[in-house]
């Protein structure tokens, strides 16, 4: 614990001491069991294997500079795996069994929680991952729910700093009516191709549009999109957006400040008069977009000509931050706090 520079880690994998696991059998959800293992046994016919039967969610913990811990909207992580599971067929988790996973996996790995200022937060990951052995293509009869924890810093390695996206017309991650709605990792598999591409070209992101017509914005990669004009957050609707827990939360931030909000189709050309753009997410929060290229085209629409944040998305962040840490008042009900 001594060796870790918890300002300088990236967003990345780090052994923690324990994760917890729940098994799906005869029908019903067993008890929680803890285990040091980093692995997980599997049949080489499973159906999270052949057929994706696999789900997962991503969420965070914060130690506050009054030494609490503190985790951010995991009632919502537990609907949203629900309906995952709901979307490609697996045993559905109940929402208190997932909680008292989330909170066993975080006390017992409390020493890797960083430290207040540090930048840092702990990254809680449960997975649900089908488990029977079986080549026809039907739903798994036994599933593995398992919780694992890494601390963590800035997804993007800029932090809070614009950074320039891109758009690939060649390339759809989810298409409509698909599985874009549920968190799954295909989808994951399904935005790499033209993830790498986007990274080579100096991109952070690539900005997904509509799978059908190419003419709005869905989103980016790993991350929703939103866009602000004239007081107003707009961030697109979309049958094949994840329902992102930051998203609804900067939603209702932004109401708080007497914004207006506006969840709609967002034709590309739109982008021309938005004053501020950006992606959010749990492992981001807000990575501010400086810029977004059409490569295909050879046309940019610039959000930050200096580099640095617009107001509402530096308003933002500061707000939402400081909840999960504890320097404001949880007026929501967002946090759950450890004791």
């Amino acid at each position: 614990m001594d060796n870790i520079n918890w300002s300088g880690l990236t967003f990345g994998y780090l052994k923690t001491d324990y994760n917890v696991r729940a098994y799906y059998r005869s029908g019903k959800w067993g008890e929680l069991e803890i285990s040091d293992s980093e692995y997980v046994p599997m049949h080489i016919a499973a159906t999270c294997l052949h057929y994706g039967q696999e789900a997962f969610e991503g969420l965070k913990a914060f130690r506050g500079k009054d030494g609490k811990i503190r985790i951010f909207r995991m009632r919502e992580n537990a609907l949203r795996l629900q309906s995952s599971a709901r979307g490609i067929m697996m045993a559905e988790l109940p929402v208190e069994l997932f909680e008292k996973a989330v909170v066993e996996s975080v006390k017992r790995n409390e020493r890797f929680v960083p430290p207040y200022e540090s930048g840092a937060s702990l990254y809680i990951r449960p997975l649900l991952i089908g488990m029977s052995a079986q080549v026809g293509v039907k739903p798994a009869q036994e599933y593995l729910f398992v919780v694992f924890v890494t601390p963590v810093g800035p997804y993007f390695k800029e932090g809070f700093k614009t950074t320039p996206v891109g758009i690939y017309r060649e390339y759809d991650r989810a298409a409509p009516h698909g599985t874009g709605i549920y968190k799954v990792g295909g989808n994951y598999a399904a935005s790499l191709a033209a993830g790498e591409i986007a990274h080579a070209a100096g991109y952070s992101a690539v900005l997904y549009l509509d799978a059908k017509e190419k003419k709005y914005i869905d989103e980016c990669g790993p991350a929703n999109f939103f866009g602000i004009k004239n007081n107003t957050y707009i961030t697109p609707a979309s049958s094949s957006i994840l329902p992102s827990i930051t998203n609804k939360s900067l939603i209702q931030l932004a109401e708080s400040m007497g914004m207006n909000i506006e969840r709609r189709p967002i034709p590309l050309e739109e982008l021309t008069t938005l004053e501020e753009a950006g992606m959010c997410g749990t492992a981001a929060v807000i990575s501010p977009i400086q810029r977004v290229d059409d490569v295909e085209r050879g046309q940019s629409y610039v959000f930050s000509k200096d580099g640095k944040p617009g107001t509402v998305c530096t308003q933002l962040y500061n707000k939402l931050r400081a909840i999960q840490y504890g320097d404001e008042s949880d007026e929501y009900g967002w946090v759950t706090i450890l004791e």
